[in-house]
């Protein structure tokens, strides 16, 4: 029996870094405590297994000490002169998992002739914000009358996630790691990233996040790709990040959901406020917690008034969301890896240019049915 000689930090690293104590593990590794303090070697088998309990790459105990594990794209969470957020194993593979599929699409689209999106990287932080929404609104046809005559906000955010399909931008929806149900995702840690790429522009919002949440997500990570830059934030709409790229995306996606002066004409003063809220999210489809922000902006509650509202509501918010079982409105296979890769990789593998090794990988399933199934729901079947 093949015995491995692995050292202790690199277990207790393995263990942190997932989150898990040894009296987690060890039911699961009953001799856990004796490999801790060096006593015995885990078998080669049982260190596997280990390594998937801690969701860490098998290769890493190999190493001499512990790794440093930074995120892959600038990280807009982290507070300046504070220390640095140590990243959980669910968003990096989360991260990695994007960056697959982005590499895919990117090289898809170089083969298929497809040109780069003019509007990514298309403005600069010294642009007027008003001005870079309307543009944004434009290029989305993100038309508010449109918006208007849509049943609920929730629908306004699916055909948000469309328009930006549409446009060209690779939007994926998920709460949990991959396909993986065990693995969710915490919505405290991030609320979504924008990975920039002129061919593959991708946008991943955190589907665990509150459905209100999810709006604003799209639009600040929609401002990162018109910068041109790739970007992990854990914005909402009342936040007043410290960072200058944050406070603009921040400014840009409130603009394009609710416009300042629509919201001025709209806003009566001395109305309540939770009239006004109710009142005004269904007239412009967004989220309340959106129009909270957009009241404040409009001079119609403090900055004070507008945190303590802001919690109210939130926690309303979620008990709603618990009470109708949570989740996210998105959950297809589609809308995980966004329906624009999915179309672009299911006609790919029936056309013989990818094999189905290769798009089950991608897409987190082995089941030719799952894969027929999803042809089907983006239109592409055999």
């Amino acid at each position: 029996m093949t015995r491995v000689s692995v050292s202790t930090d690199l277990l207790q690293w393995a263990m942190e870094r997932a989150g898990r104590s040894a009296k987690d593990l060890e039911p699961r590794f009953p001799k856990l405590a004796r490999w801790l303090d060096g006593r015995e070697r885990p078998t080669l088998k049982q260190l596997e297994e280990f390594a998937r309990a801690t969701h860490a790459p098998f290769g890493y105990f190999f190493l001499p000490q512990p790794p440093v594990e930074d995120v892959p794209i600038p990280d807009f969470r982290t507070i300046p002169g504070a220390a640095a957020r140590r990243p959980s194993p669910d968003l990096l593979d989360t991260i990695y998992i994007c960056q697959q599929r982005q590499e895919w699409y990117r090289e898809y689209a170089r083969i298929t002739g497809e040109r780069p999106f003019p509007f990514v990287g298309s403005v600069k932080i010294t642009d007027d914000a008003v001005t870079v929404a309307a543009d944004m609104g434009d290029a989305l046809a993100f038309d508010l009358d449109e918006r208007r005559q849509l049943s609920t906000w929730t629908d306004a955010l699916r055909r948000f996630i469309e328009q930006a399909d549409n446009l060209g931008v690779l939007v994926m929806v998920s709460g949990v790691v991959g396909s993986n149900n065990r693995r969710k995702l915490d919505p405290r840690e991030f609320r979504g990233f924008a990975l920039c790429d002129p061919l593959a522009p991708l946008v991943f919002i955190n589907g665990a996040d509150t459905r209100a949440g999810q709006m604003f997500t799209l639009a600040h990570e929609l401002a990162h790709l018109w910068l041109g830059e790739s970007a992990l934030t854990d914005v909402e709409p009342r936040s007043a990040p410290t960072s200058a790229v944050e406070q603009w995306c921040n400014r840009v996606a409130a603009e394009l959901l609710a416009p300042l002066d629509a919201v001025r004409a709209e806003y009566h003063a001395g109305e309540p406020i939770r009239d006004a809220m109710d009142r005004l999210a269904r007239r412009f489809k967004v989220s309340t917690l959106v129009i909270l922000r957009r009241i404040h902006d409009a001079g119609g509650i403090s900055r004070e008034q507008l945190r303590r509202e802001y919690d109210v509501e939130l926690d309303r918010l979620q008990h709603v969301s618990r009470a109708r079982g949570g989740g996210d409105f998105y959950l297809t296979t589609a809308a995980r890896v966004s329906r624009r890769f999915a179309r672009a990789l299911v006609s790919s593998t029936w056309e013989g240019r990818s094999s189905f090794t290769e798009a089950f990988g991608l897409l987190g399933f082995k089941k030719m049915s799952t894969f027929r199934e999803l042809g089907q729901s983006v239109g592409v079947s055999v």
